[in-house]
C-alpha cells in the first residue's frame, strides 16, 4: 500500500475516507455514513461490501465513494473487507441510483442484489476456447469482441435459441470477454445452459434463484473476475457486475417473469437498457413478440423473410349455435384426427381462476363493456374501468355463457370426448392441458388448441392484445412443424385484429399500430405511471400523496384487498418519485405497509 497523500496545509498526511450505505433496507441510510479506512485495511474500493459498526451493532454496507480527508472525532473505522471482488463497479453504481429512484426504492436494496448470495472469493479458471458458430447478427458480435457498443438489437424469431446465442456469443467469448443471458425461469435457464454448453463445447455457468448459494457464487465470481465467460440465468443476474461484460442478451423481455413482483419492481428489460448505455456493452433482445416499450426506444428489429410461428387456424364459433360445450365440434374433430395418425395435442386454457370471456346466449355476439370495450364477465360492473354494464349491445340480451373454463372442467369435458387420453401438462398423455405458467414444459406437438382466445385478447387491461399476441405466439410455437401440424384458436371475434396478426405469422406491424394508439391515447411508453397500494394508510395519506404529485395526475384511492391503491400518471414521473421517497419512508415508520409499482403491466 503506498502513503496517504500529503496535506498541503499543514504537511501532514490524509486518512482514506469511505462513505458506506449500510443494507438496510429504509430511505433514511441512501446517503450513507463516513467511515475512515485504517492504513492496515487492504481492498476496499468502489463497490467494496464491508463490515461497518453502526449504533451499537455491526452491519454490511457497500462502499459508494472514497476520497481523501483529515480524521474527525468519531469517525469510526471499517472493520474488514466481505469477499474478494466488489459488487458493483462506478458504472453500474450509475445504474443502482437510476433504479433507485425510478422504482421508488431503497438504495440498499438496489446495491445488494449485485452481490453474490455467499462470500465470493478468487479462484483459477481454465481458460476455454469455443467452438465458433455462425452469428445471426455479424455486426454486433465483432463490435463486441471488439469491445464497441452498437444499437441495441431485436432478433425476433421462435427460437430454440442455443444456436442464435452460441452465434451471438461464440467470437466474443473468444475475446476474452464475457456474456450473459437472461431468460424468464428457471427451467428454460437450465435448458439453454445445456444447449450452449453442447454447442460452445465450453463450461457455461447456471444461476437461477433455485440453485444452490455455492454455486450461484461461483457463477458470480467466475463472471466477476474472469474473461470469456458465459453466464446464464434468471432476472437476478441483471444486477450482476460480470467483469468483461461486453453483451448481454434478454430472451423474450416481454415475459411477465422478466419483471420482479416485489418493490423494487424492476424489469430486466429496462435495466439492462441503462446498463448498456452507460457501460457501453451490446445488449440483443430476442423472442416472437417485442413490446411495444421496446419498439418505442428505437431497437433495431431483425425479422425474418418467413412466418415466426407455424400455422393457425382460426376456428369461429360465431358458426356454432350458443348452448354448445367449451370445445367445439370441429375442434373435437380435429383433435381426433391428430391422434388417429398418432401425434399429440397442447390445450390451453388462459389461466387457473381466470374469468373466462363471454358470450350473448341469443346472438353470439362477446360481451364486452360499453366504456373500455374490455370483455366483460356475469357480473354487473367492468373490472378495467368500473362502468356498470349493460345488456348485449347487439340483440339485447340478458343471458351470457362462458366461452372457457379452468383447466379440471376443461379436462372432464374432453374425457368425455376423446376418453381416458387427456391429462396434465407433465403427463404421458396424448392430450395434455395447462395454462401460461405451463408453457415453458409442453413438449413439442403436432396440434396445439385454444379454448378461450377471446380472454386474453379482450383482457380488462391496455395491454391486453400485446400480452395475448406474444402468449399466443408461444403456443403456436409449440407446434412442430410438419405437413398437417397447426394451431386451433377459438374465438367468437375472428375478424379481430389479433387473429388476422396471427394468421399472418409476423407480429411487427400490429405492435407498430398499438404503439401509435398508445401515444395517441396518452398510455405507456409515452406516459409514467406508478401504482401505490397502502395497507394501513394514515388518515392524511390521499392529501400527501396528491400534494408530492404536484402537476401529476392521481387516480384513487380504490379498494385492492385490504389495502387502497392510487395510480399516478405523466409524461416525466422523476420529480414525484425523488419526493415520494421520503413520504414512503414516514409511512412506513407510522406502521403502513407500502407496495410501490414503477410501471405497471396490469391495469
Amino acid at each position: 500500500m503506498g502513503p496517504h497523500p500529503p496535506d498541503a496545509a499543514g504537511g501532514g498526511t490524509l486518512s482514506r475516507i469511505a462513505q458506506v450505505v449500510p443494507n438496510l433496507a429504509t430511505f433514511g441510510v441512501d446517503d450513507g455514513f463516513s467511515y475512515r479506512v485504517p492504513d492496515t485495511l487492504d481492498g476496499v474500493t468502489v463497490g467494496s461490501m464491508v463490515r461497518v459498526p453502526l449504533g451499537g451493532r455491526r452491519v454490511r454496507g457497500f462502499v459508494t465513494h472514497l476520497r481523501a480527508g483529515e480524521d474527525r472525532a468519531g469517525l469510526r473505522d471499517v472493520l474488514g473487507v466481505v469477499g474478494d471482488f466488489p459488487v458493483f463497479t462506478p458504472r453500474l453504481l450509475e445504474t443502482m441510483r437510476w433504479s433507485a429512484i425510478h422504482y421508488v426504492a431503497p438504495l440498499a436494496a438496489l446495491l445488494a442484489k449485485g452481490a453474490p448470495p455467499s462470500v465470493a472469493r478468487r479462484r483459477s479458471i481454465p481458460a476455454e476456447t469455443p467452438h465458433r458458430a455462425t452469428s445471426p447478427l455479424p455486426a454486433v458480435t465483432e463490435a463486441a469482441s471488439d469491445g464497441r457498443h452498437v444499437l441495441s438489437q431485436y432478433l425476433i424469431g421462435g427460437g430454440p435459441w442455443a444456436g442464435p446465442i452460441a452465434g451471438l456469443a461464440s467470437g466474443v467469448l473468444a475475446a476474452g470477454r464475457n456474456v450473459a443471458v437472461v431468460v424468464p425461469t428457471v427451467g428454460e435457464a437450465r435448458v439453454l445452459a445445456a444447449g450452449l454448453t453442447e454447442t460452445l463445447g465450453i463450461a457455461v455457468w447456471c444461476a437461477t434463484s433455485t440453485e444452490p448459494d455455492k454455486e450461484v457464487t461461483a457463477a458470480w465470481a467466475a463472471s466477476a473476475g474472469g474473461g470469456g465467460q458465459l453466464v446464464v440465468g434468471t432476472r437476478e443476474i441483471a444486477f450482476w457486475p460480470h467483469g468483461a461484460l461486453a453483451m448481454a442478451v434478454v430472451v423474450e423481455e416481454g415475459r411477465p417473469a422478466m419483471k420482479a413482483p416485489q418493490t423494487p419492481t424492476t424489469h430486466v428489460r429496462d435495466v439492462l437498457r441503462r446498463r448498456a448505455t452507460i457501460e457501453r456493452f451490446s445488449l440483443v433482445y430476442c423472442g416472437p413478440v417485442p413490446t411495444a416499450e421496446t419498439l418505442a426506444v428505437g431497437v433495431a428489429l431483425h425479422e425474418p423473410a418467413s412466418r415466426v410461428w407455424p400455422l393457425v387456424d382460426v376456428v369461429s364459433r360465431t358458426d356454432e349455435a350458443p348452448g354448445g360445450g367449451m370445445v367445439m365440434d370441429t375442434t373435437v374433430r380435429a383433435m381426433r384426427g391428430v391422434l388417429r395418425r398418432g401425434g399429440d395435442v397442447f390445450v390451453f386454457v388462459p389461466r387457473r381462476g381466470d374469468v373466462a370471456a363471454f358470450r350473448c346466449v341469443r346472438c353470439g355476439e362477446v360481451r364486452r363493456c360499453g366504456g373500455c370495450a374490455a370483455a366483460a364477465s356475469r357480473g354487473d360492473v367492468c373490472a378495467r374501468c368500473g362502468l356498470r354494464l349493460e345488456r348485449c349491445a347487439g340483440c339485447g340480451g340478458e343471458r351470457f355463457e362462458a366461452l372457457g373454463a379452468g383447466v379440471g372442467r376443461v379436462a372432464a369435458e374432453l374425457r368425455r370426448a376423446l376418453g381416458d387420453v387427456v391429462g396434465a401438462v407433465g403427463e404421458a398423455k396424448p392430450v395434455t392441458i395447462g395454462t401460461e405458467r405451463d408453457l415453458p414444459d409442453v413438449a413439442e406437438a403436432a396440434m396445439a388448441v385454444v379454448i378461450d382466445a377471446d380472454a386474453l385478447v379482450l383482457a380488462p387491461h391496455y395491454r391486453a392484445e400485446e400480452d395475448a399476441m406474444r402468449t399466443l405466439a408461444r403456443i403456436a410455437l409449440r407446434v412442430v412443424r410438419g405437413r398437417g401440424h397447426r394451431c386451433l384458436v377459438q374465438t367468437a371475434d375472428p375478424t379481430h385484429r389479433v387473429y388476422e396478426t396471427l394468421r399472418h405469422g409476423r407480429p411487427t406491424g400490429l405492435l407498430k399500430d398499438i404503439l401509435s394508439e398508445r401515444e395517441a391515447g396518452g398510455f405507456p411508453p409515452v406516459t409514467q405511471l406508478v401504482a401505490l397500494e397502502i395497507t394501513g394508510a394514515p388518515p392524511d395519506a390521499d392529501g400527501a400523496l396528491r400534494t408530492s404529485a404536484g402537476a401529476a395526475t392521481v387516480h384513487g384511492p380504490g379498494p385492492s384487498g385490504d389495502a387502497l391503491r392510487w395510480l399516478v400518471a405523466a409524461p416525466d414521473l422523476r420529480s414525484f418519485k425523488v419526493n415520494l421517497r421520503s413520504q414512503v419512508q414516514r409511512w412506513r415508520d407510522a406502521g403502513a405497509k407500502v407496495r410501490i409499482d414503477a410501471d405497471p403491466v396490469r391495469l
